[in-house]
């Protein structure tokens, strides 16, 4: 796969009560033109990401407001798999450019999901959940508590071993202008904090985020020193917990990872930066071995020891991840991939890496019911 990227952009990510969902798509759309040098009148095709417009926005025909936008008449496919709707965006984009359909594309991830109280929230969330976990009464942190327990068991890690992956993501975030949360936590202040599911508290998880982000992606290089997509992989397993065989496994992870790494040909090894879905502290934990940075039950141990920091050999959420940067479900796949194209450009700002070569993200639906997985190159 070849897939250019010649434009990105983000919004800032928060409770940003002075936005509507309209807001943030525009800005996010507006933002990547200017960065790609191109028109409203130039984009071919478009593929959004978006999880609960219509329960939270009162609007479900995202495909036309979108149309309305731009302007012009243009085809618009709504992309929606729970948590990974925009790193699934990104992939269906990136097939109908490799088929020759379109010369290119716009690819907008966006949420509003701070409008309503956060039970509403929590509850619109669910639906991405099987029946009987939500006749059983589990939340999400309730589902990634009980992966968390198994695995603290399994492998020995304890519950102070979860505050680490926060605590190293908030340190990042304080160098992303548009993070959510920007400041440091201590070990002290997550162990001390709400439980919300045991073992996980309250800032063991990611926040409840307005944003949107943005991407024009071609299927023609222009220039020289472009940055590349070259493999996008989606995979799924079951959509219960019950049904998997180990809740420590994301095995759809291991599977879109092997894939991708077979597809660009490279290992773990020759990957520079990664962005990762840390929804709750397990999930980064269970990625970074998911995905062959550590092996099996020693990713808390990376982690706890700082191998996954920013001046690392494997920096993992140098944006500060969903947990600090802050998680609007349908845009974060989208924004994974802007956060890796702007250190590959070298334009990262002050979380700059020194000259990366190779990145991936990795975004997560529901506990692991969809994955999807880009690897980008200069």
């Amino acid at each position: 796969m070849n897939i250019i990227i010649s434009g990105a952009y983000q919004t800032k990510c928060g409770e940003l009560w002075d936005k509507s969902l309209d807001d943030l798509i525009i800005e996010s759309i507006d933002g990547s033109l200017v960065d790609a040098s191109l028109e409203k009148k130039d984009i071919q095709a478009v593929f959004l990401g978006n999880k609960m417009a219509s329960q939270v926005s009162d609007q479900n025909h995202l495909s036309a407001l979108i149309t309305q936008i731009l302007g012009h008449c243009v085809p618009v496919v709504r992309v929606e798999a729970a948590c990974a709707s925009g790193g699934v965006a990104v992939s269906q984009a990136c097939l109908a450019l490799e088929s020759g359909q379109y010369d290119n594309a716009l690819v907008i991830g966006a949420e509003k999901m701070t409008d309503l109280p956060i039970d509403e929230i929590s509850y619109a969330l669910m639906h991405a959940a099987s029946e009987c976990e939500r006749d059983a009464g589990l939340s999400f942190v309730g589902l990634y508590a009980l992966m968390a327990q198994h695995y603290l068991q399994t492998f020995g890690a304890t519950e102070q071993d979860l505050a680490f992956p926060a605590i190293k993501n908030h340190e990042h975030a304080k160098l992303n202008p548009n993070a959510q949360f920007p400041f440091s936590i201590s070990a002290e202040q997550v162990m001390q904090s709400a439980m919300v599911a045991d073992p996980l508290r309250l800032l063991h998880c990611s926040p409840i985020t307005d944003g949107a982000a943005a991407l024009i992606l071609e299927n023609k290089q222009k220039k020289s020193n472009q940055v590349q997509i070259a493999a996008s992989v989606q995979t799924g397993e079951t959509l219960s917990l019950s049904e998997r065989k180990d809740i420590t496994v994301l095995e759809s992870t291991k599977k879109a990872a092997q894939l991708a790494y077979t597809q660009v040909g490279v290992s773990p090894e020759d990957i520079d930066l990664w962005e990762v879905h840390d929804c709750f502290s397990i999930a980064e934990i269970l990625a970074v071995e998911d995905l062959g940075i550590f092996p099996k039950g020693e990713g808390f141990i990376g982690i706890r020891n700082q191998e996954c920091a920013i001046n690392s050999k494997n920096p993992v959420n140098i944006s500060g991840g969903l947990k600090a940067c802050g998680h609007p479900v349908g845009a974060t796949g989208v924004k994974q991939v802007v956060e890796v194209y702007n250190q590959l450009k070298g334009r990262a700002g002050a979380r700059q890496l020194d000259n990366p070569k190779v990145g991936l993200t990795h975004n997560v639906g529901g506990t692991g019911g969809t994955v999807v997985i880009h690897v980008l190159k200069k």
